[in-house]
């Protein structure tokens, strides 16, 4: 018999209630600082879809939505450093309002430079919404304006997040039981 999920999961950071309570709170600033623009909600997948999901059904600013996938970890636990585009995005998003949407910033590097790049194609304004930050883990210094949480420096999953593509659907935020990264 397969085992829940739950039962891999040493310890709950943060419930469902206390993201969702987060993202409604990160939608009243974007709905604040964009009233009367059109934005362009860039989700880096696969993480953040989950995160870009419900901060839009909070959203009653008038956003459109377009997907980068990149790569910087594998299937690794820590980031290569190494930054690679899967998907690009599907329009041109110059003169229009981006804001970036991301589960997690780690060391920074993946996000630096995803930022780099689409700073290149002249967009009207460029930020940052990331739900979780490791602030011991930062590398490079990169502006994320909309902030969920800081996270102390463990290995997280659920939410978005996931381990050998696991556990993304978890509906909180939670540390990984260390014997599992032995059983993949």
């Amino acid at each position: 018999m397969l085992r829940s999920l739950d039962d891999d999961i040493e310890e709950i950071l943060l419930s469902s209630e206390e993201i969702q309570q987060r993202l409604a709170e990160l939608a009243a600033e974007l709905d604040r600082d964009y009233a009367g623009k059109r934005v362009i909600l860039v989700g880096v997948l696969k993480g953040a879809f989950v995160v870009m999901a419900d901060l839009a059904r909070y959203l009653r600013t008038d956003v459109e939505f377009d997907f980068m996938a990149v790569s910087s970890y594998g299937s690794a636990t820590q980031t290569s450093g190494v930054v690679r585009i899967l998907k690009d995005l599907d329009r041109d998003i110059a003169g229009r309002h981006i804001v970036v949407v991301e589960d997690i910033v780690d060391s920074g590097l993946t996000l630096n430079y995803l930022l780099r790049n689409l700073a290149a194609r002249h967009p009207a304004s460029l930020e940052v919404l990331a739900l979780l930050s490791k602030p011991d883990q930062v590398r490079v210094e990169t502006p994320v304006r909309y902030h969920g949480f800081a996270i102390p420096n463990r290995f997280v999953v659920g939410y978005g997040l996931d381990y050998a593509e696991r556990y993304r659907n978890l509906p909180y935020i939670g540390v990984l039981k260390p014997g599992v990264y032995a059983e993949a």
